[in-house]
């Protein structure tokens, strides 16, 4: 009961100073291209659009056969129902990164859950490879896990189980194209939905374990303080789509 209180009255902290940014959302006219003045300041395509080169099965070394589908300059995962049994799984970059500013478009089916996950290690367990901190992508008003953890820190744009997105976040409605944009600078990281500034903490020191201990991650020894990692898109069983998922490494 007690950790339970602690917790509750730590997170309410954190959103207690919680400052609001917005800044202006960049998209590109042709999906999954990057514009000259993009290039200059060293952005580069996570994804090409066309195929899966530069991405992998989560704990594996290849791309999965089934499940994830390339289709009008879009990645999608496939429905749990339209599958015949076969899963797809989490799909990881090839490469790790340490500081770094990632903006993809994500597009979800109502009741939706997927997530961009950043610093997976993917060395927990065999079984496991997927663990890191996550930015939530989901359907608030239907998926379930919008109502579980504390304070709304499973919804959209949350960091999840461990820091609620702003309550003022503005979310796009089902079946339209919403931003997410990340960023890494050292132990300093930012969430951005649709322009604005949802998420803002340091991933190291009391403060961020404390969290990490009132989390489901509590058990992952060091979650959260690799010094590089994968980026991951999560295969939940739902309709998500990506697209514009590019990155430029920070000095």
């Amino acid at each position: 009961m007690k950790s339970l209180f602690f917790c509750t009255i730590f997170l309410f902290s954190t959103l207690l100073g919680f400052s609001q940014v917005k800044n202006k959302v960049t998209n590109t006219t042709t999906p999954n291209k990057l514009t000259a003045v993009e290039k200059s300041l060293g952005w580069k395509l996570l994804w090409d659009g066309q195929t899966t080169n530069g991405w992998r099965s989560a704990g594996r070394t290849t791309f999965p056969a089934k499940g994830w589908k390339i289709e009008n300059n879009t990645l999608t995962i496939a429905p749990a129902n339209a599958r015949d049994g076969v899963s797809g799984g989490d799909i990881v970059t090839v490469d790790e990164y340490s500081n770094f500013e990632l903006v993809a478009d994500f597009k979800i089916t109502k009741g939706a859950n997927s997530g961009i996950k950043y610093f997976v290690t993917e060395t927990y367990t065999p079984t496991d490879p997927s663990v890191g901190l996550e930015f939530q992508v989901l359907d608030d008003a239907v998926h379930p896990d919008a109502k579980l953890g504390v304070r709304g820190n499973r919804t959209c744009g949350s960091l999840y189980d461990m820091i609620a997105a702003a309550p003022n976040k503005k979310v796009n409605p089902v079946g339209e194209w919403n931003q997410a944009r990340i960023i890494v600078k050292g132990s300093q990281v930012e969430h951005w939905l649709n322009g604005m500034k949802v998420v803002e903490y340091e991933r190291t020191g009391q403060m961020f374990r404390a969290l990490v201990y009132c989390s489901k991650f509590k058990d992952f020894e060091g979650f959260g303080e690799a010094k590089k990692g994968h980026i991951l898109l999560q295969d939940h069983g739902d309709a998500v789509s990506y697209k514009n998922i590019k990155i430029r490494v920070l000095k």
